[in-house]
Parts: structure tokens; C-alpha cells; sequence
């Protein structure tokens, strides 16, 4: 995209990666904790927003991975419009009062971070070996997003060094960690309007680094570790080349459907931009959770002032 490129363009990116990761939530939430055996034989393949589920939702109703997602983009907001950069506290302040309002389902992980801090304070994580699983990974868009104007994401770059700090503060794991970068990197190469092929790139060197991250052959493993939904949502997105086919067969893995379901889609849709999205899905999505989704995106991205865009969001 050169700097004269219409605005649309990024900005249904923008919209497609936020919009797509509440309406994969949605979607997978239906068949959490499922094999891909039980949901063959329930529903065959599921492709619409049904509901129902363990948690016996609403159909198109979102879970703690959109919540925590809003939650965080909340603090980067409230931070912004306070003259600061990032401010980990709001994080966490925000964090601790979306759990107070006692939400439909939140991860024991992530429950124990947010409580540790109420009670004692404590910004980061004490790292442990049982902290591996994918909560820390799939909220970080709004740090993709807050974050989209620096050419860099290195080392040192303030996407990273704002998504490790969001990720400790309830999961101190060097899986965690790395996923949650590389996830965040693929989504920035695909906002820019690079491709599969970009993204491919940053799967394929957390590979290369670090062999439990291999996804080809995919190992048909989609828990909650967050090993199990690298795999997953790389097997999902590059096998795939639309967006609800990407969806369908992430959530139809079953186990941690929701969360994997959700990043899938949040590449998806910064791939393929918000018109991929089946329009009976954004229909069918809780309508405060699609309007949060899309004013966040457009605000975080600094979509909202006429006329940005931002540097790396350019080609």
C-alpha cells in the first residue's frame, strides 16, 4: 500500500482481524472442550453460531477471550488519553474489574494473576512450568493494533516489550511468550497487507527456533497449551485460503475451540479484511461485542484521525 492508498483498505483489515477474533470465539465456544469426533457426530461440521455449549451461551455470545481482548484494549485507551504510552497498572486495573463482574468463564490461569495482583499488587507472574497455556496469547491484539505505527517489532520494540508485559503479568512461560510474539508479528505482517507468505515467515523461524513450535505435519493436538493452539491456528491459516474455511477448521479441531477458533480467525481477518466475514455471523454476534470490537480496532490503530496510516501499515 503506498501512502496514498485508500484508507478502506487498512481499515477493514483492521476491522476483519478484531471483528474475526470475537465472531471465532463465538463460534468455537459452541464445541469447547469437544474431540473433533464428538462434534462430527453432533453436528457434522459446524459452520453457523449456534450457542449452547458447556457454558450454554447465547448464540453469537463471547467468552472471556473477547472480554480480556476488550478489556486490555480499554487500558491501552484510558492510558493513551491520559498523555502515557502503556501503563501495565491500568492493565491490571482493568484486568481486576472485568473480573469482578463475575464473567460466564475465565482461565485458572488467568484467574490466579488477576487475584494475585488484587491482593497483593504484583504486576508480573512468578515463572512457572505449569503456566504454558494459551491465555496470555490470545488477548494480545490490542497490543498488535496500539502498536501498528512502528516499522519495528524486534526485541526492545514496544510491541514487544508491551506484549511480554501483558502476557507476565499472568503467565510467566517461555512458550507463552514466544507464542503470543510470533501470533502478534504474523498479524502486524498481515495488516500491512503482506500475505500468508510474510506471515509464513514468522511461523516458520519460531519453528526453525524452537522445534515443539512445528505445525507441519499438523499433530491434530488443540488443547489449551499453547503449543497445541500454535498448531492449531498455523494449521488452520495456512491450509486454508478464505476466511471461513480458516474459522471452520479451527473450531471443528474441538478442544480449546473458542481461543483457537478466535486467533484464526484474527489472522483471517487481517488477511482477507471485515468482507470475508460471513455476513450471517456478524448478524448472528452480540451486538455490544461487535460494536466494542470495531470501535477498538479503528481507535487502538489510530484509524479514528482522518487521514493516518500507519507507517507499517504501508508497502
Amino acid at each position: 500500500m503506498s501512502d496514498t492508498s485508500p484508507l478502506p483498505d487498512l481499515a477493514a483489515r483492521v476491522r476483519g482481524a478484531y471483528l474475526g477474533f470475537a465472531v471465532g470465539d463465538a463460534l468455537g465456544a459452541s464445541v469447547e472442550f469437544l474431540t473433533a469426533g464428538e462434534i462430527r457426530a453432533r453436528y457434522g461440521e459446524l459452520r453457523d453460531l449456534v450457542g449452547g455449549g458447556w457454558l450454554k451461551l447465547k448464540p453469537g455470545q463471547v467468552t472471556d477471550d473477547t472480554q480480556m481482548s476488550l478489556a486490555l484494549g480499554e487500558a491501552i485507551l484510558a492510558a493513551r488519553a491520559a498523555g502515557e504510552d502503556w501503563s501495565l497498572p491500568r492493565v491490571a486495573e482493568h484486568f481486576a474489574a472485568w473480573l469482578k463482574t463475575r464473567p460466564i468463564d475465565v482461565g485458572n490461569t488467568c484467574r490466579r494473576g488477576i487475584v494475585r495482583y488484587m491482593q497483593q499488587g504484583s504486576l508480573e507472574a512468578t515463572p512457572h512450568e505449569g503456566d504454558g497455556g494459551n491465555g496470555a496469547a490470545m488477548r494480545n491484539l490490542p497490543v498488535v493494533l496500539a502498536t501498528l505505527s512502528d516499522p519495528d517489532d524486534g526485541p526492545g520494540s514496544r510491541f514487544a516489550r508491551y506484549t511480554l508485559a501483558q502476557c507476565r503479568f499472568t503467565h510467566h512461560h517461555p512458550y507463552s511468550d514466544a507464542a503470543a510474539l510470533a501470533l502478534g508479528r504474523m498479524a502486524r505482517r498481515l495488516l500491512a497487507g503482506q500475505g500468508q507468505d510474510a506471515a509464513r515467515r514468522v511461523a516458520d523461524d519460531l519453528a526453525a527456533e524452537r522445534r515443539t513450535f512445528r505445525f507441519d505435519p499438523y499433530p491434530r493436538r488443540a488443547s489449551g497449551y499453547v503449543v497445541d493452539t500454535w498448531q492449531t491456528v498455523c494449521h488452520a491459516f495456512f491450509s486454508t485460503a478464505d476466511f471461513e474455511s480458516c474459522v471452520v477448521l479451527a473450531v471443528n479441531q474441538g478442544g480449546d475451540a473458542d481461543t483457537n477458533g478466535a486467533l484464526a480467525a484474527m489472522l483471517a481477518g487481517a488477511c482477507y479484511g471485515e468482507d470475508a466475514i460471513p455476513p450471517r455471523w456478524l448478524r448472528r454476534l452480540d451486538r455490544e461485542a461487535r460494536q466494542a470490537a470495531a470501535d477498538q480496532a479503528e481507535r487502538l490503530a489510530g484509524l479514528d484521525r482522518p487521514g493516518h496510516v500507519p507507517p507499517s501499515a504501508r508497502s
